[in-house]
């Protein structure tokens, strides 16, 4: 492309103008330009190949779907166009989008200070810390905060090799835990590992659920002289379909690791914050982590915001020199802000009762589709308002994606599982927002030939 330095300002400036007037006030001539160069730049500067994968949203009308505004459930697309969201940004909006009380404190935080210096003590970092010590299970106390899953993820990994001197880790088969080169290399599936080989050495991948394949990984790494850091699990198994584990999982891999000698590390990067119906994913277990992941929902889908946090004995390593593991934005203040008035909504709404009441009652009526529609829905999985429904083949599946979005409703694959889409709304959707995206699902089932 010709370099043009005085045309990017213009539109650079062009383009804050516009986002800087209420989204209502912008004509209906300018949002449709907007929508309509927006596949263009998608096509020319972002990656041709997302538009492929998204032909739904680009074959829609005259005029591509481009996400314009949101508030609670409801997304708006630069015509006006609604859509119900039973997606919530892949957990990300687990209190809804725009929630007034999340905007207002990082409104209110944006007047003092949107970063920090850097040398100064900041106060919103250290609060949301020991709100997050007294929040998790067992004896969490030290966190480090940075901006996305992945992010928490390395940071749990390094720590873990820090403390214990080791370098191997064990993680789930379909486990997903990030995209950058050393969460990758837990990843549990060949799609997004093979073309970038190799990875970080020694992990091993065993299936999830079955605590004796860790156990004997573990023994055999023992005999060989291998040196396994820590075992690294989801409580339940987002990308994967919402894979729940027998009940006897976590309280083994708990005395598992504790018997060898090694860390256990939960990525609640997904599941956390009350997504499956309880703070956590480990409290249905009632089982302690030495290490926790944190990520999506803690920003309170306002600013995005990760962390890690460990026990004291664990963190000891990072005290001599703090400087190990640094980050320049991670837990910047208008992050932390969003932060500490999203757990404030999740109590004050109680958010994991939601979850756990509005995910059975989901649940039910999908049991109910499948049996009524046979040949279509093979099972339904999850906890709480993490719901993966498995269809019978991947072409059921985008016919069933497809065929919501024709009818107004926001959702998605997963990434480690293509039979398989994603229930995933806000906790605090309204219960008729959620009985119409139901029926709405059921509607696309009835236009399916059975299977």
């Amino acid at each position: 492309m010709t370099r043009d330095i005085q045309g990017a300002f213009r539109e650079a400036a062009d383009f804050v103008n516009i986002i800087s007037q209420p989204a209502g006030s912008v004509s209906l001539e300018n949002r449709q330009a907007i929508a309509t160069e927006t596949v263009e730049n998608f096509r020319d500067h972002i990656n041709k190949g997302f538009l492929e994968y998204r032909k739904s949203v680009t074959e829609a009308g005259s005029y591509a779907i481009t996400e314009w505004t949101g508030q609670g459930s409801i997304l708006k697309d630069a015509l006006d166009r609604e859509y119900i969201d039973i997606l919530g940004g892949f957990g990300l909006y687990s209190y809804g989008i725009r929630h007034p009380k999340i905007v207002e404190a990082v409104k209110a935080q944006l007047d003092r200070s949107p970063q920090y210096s850097q040398e100064m003590l900041d106060p919103l970092r250290a609060k949301l810390a020991r709100v997050i010590a007294k929040l998790t299970p067992g004896d969490i106390q030290y966190g480090f905060f940075a901006n996305s899953g992945t992010e928490a993820v390395e940071g749990a990994m390094k720590l873990a090799k820090f403390h214990t001197g080791k370098k191997g880790f064990i993680s789930m088969l379909k486990g997903f835990h990030g995209k950058t080169l050393g969460s990758l290399s837990l990843m549990g599936k060949t799609d997004y590992r093979a073309p970038l080989l190799p990875l970080l050495e020694g992990v091993r991948h065993v299936p999830f659920g079955d605590a004796d394949a860790v156990e004997r990984e573990l023994r055999y790494a023992q005999s060989v002289g291998d040196d396994i850091a820590g075992v690294v699990a989801e409580p339940i198994q987002g990308e994967a379909g919402a894979i729940v584990p027998p009940d006897d999982f976590w309280p083994r891999l708990r005395e598992i690791c504790d018997n060898y000698g090694v860390l256990l590390i939960a990525d609640e990067v997904q599941t956390g914050f009350g997504r499956t119906g309880t703070i956590f994913g480990v409290d249905h277990w009632d089982v302690q982590p030495d290490i926790m992941c944190f990520g999506k929902a803690l920003g309170g889908g306002v600013i995005p915001m990760s962390g890690f946090f460990a026990t004291p004995e664990i963190w000891q390593v990072m005290e001599p020199n703090p400087f190990m593991h640094t980050t320049t934005t991670g837990g910047n203040p208008i992050a932390c802000a969003s932060a500490l008035a999203a757990l404030t909504v999740m109590q004050e709404e109680d958010l994991p009762g939601q979850a756990a009441q509005k995910g059975e009652y989901a649940k039910k009526r999908l049991n109910e589709l499948s049996e009524k529609y046979p040949g279509i829905i093979e099972k339904v999985t999850g906890k709480g308002l993490l719901i993966g429904m498995h269809f019978t083949n991947d072409e059921i599946g985008y016919s069933i994606a497809s065929g919501l979005f024709a009818r107004g409703v926001i959702t998605a694959g997963t990434l480690t599982n293509a039979k398989c889409i994603r229930f995933e709304p806000a906790l605090n959707i309204p219960m008729e927002l959620l009985d119409e995206a139901l029926n709405r699902m059921e509607d696309v089932i009835k236009s399916l030939p059975a299977g």
